[in-house]
């Protein structure tokens, strides 16, 4: 693991030496329902580099929380990706994001277990100006294994989970 985020620490510094290509930004996302009693809140900051108007590389660092009447999750994985635009005009960009993340949820009083994906997430980018624009993402095809609990998946996955809602900001 320590590897792995090693490499990703080195290919981001690296890209960073043409600033006006970088991207950052990144989703918040929180949830409450009283009736249940649970509280989930989820911070996903982004970066990335934009090779031309196709193609872009970045990673996303994702923590998560969540609290189900008194039980609590904490999750941190880390998602790199390869980022294909294939429709783009003057507001609005079309794209899919090529991913492999890693990551570990540790369950309070519980063990850690590992996790990991593989796949694609469709997504929208809608420029608001110059620098700033605004992100979506939906839903999620391709491969997930929980590696301690023997949850392999794969498959198409629509579920409000798999959606979120964030901006970039380019240099």
């Amino acid at each position: 693991m320590k590897k792995s985020l090693l490499l990703v620490v080195v290919m981001l510094v690296t890209i960073a030496v043409k600033a006006q290509d970088i991207y950052v930004g990144g989703s918040l996302n929180v949830w409450r329902n009283s009736t249940d009693n649970t509280t989930s809140f989820k911070v996903a900051p982004e970066i990335g580099y934009n090779f031309n108007e196709t193609w872009a590389l970045g990673a996303e660092l994702n923590y998560s929380h969540e609290y189900d009447e008194g039980l609590t999750a904490n999750a941190v994985s880390v998602a790199p990706y390869i980022r294909w635009s294939y429709y783009q005009n003057n507001a609005v960009r079309l794209f899919l994001d090529g991913t492999a993340a890693i990551g570990f949820t540790k369950i309070k009083d519980g063990d850690t277990n590992k996790a990991g994906q593989i796949g694609i997430r469709p997504g929208i980018a809608v420029k608001l100006n110059k620098h700033f624009s605004f992100v979506a993402k939906y839903g999620f095809l391709g491969y997930r294994r929980n590696i301690n609990t023997s949850g392999d998946s794969f498959g198409l996955e629509l579920s409000s989970e798999d959606l979120s809602f964030g901006f970039h900001y380019e240099f």
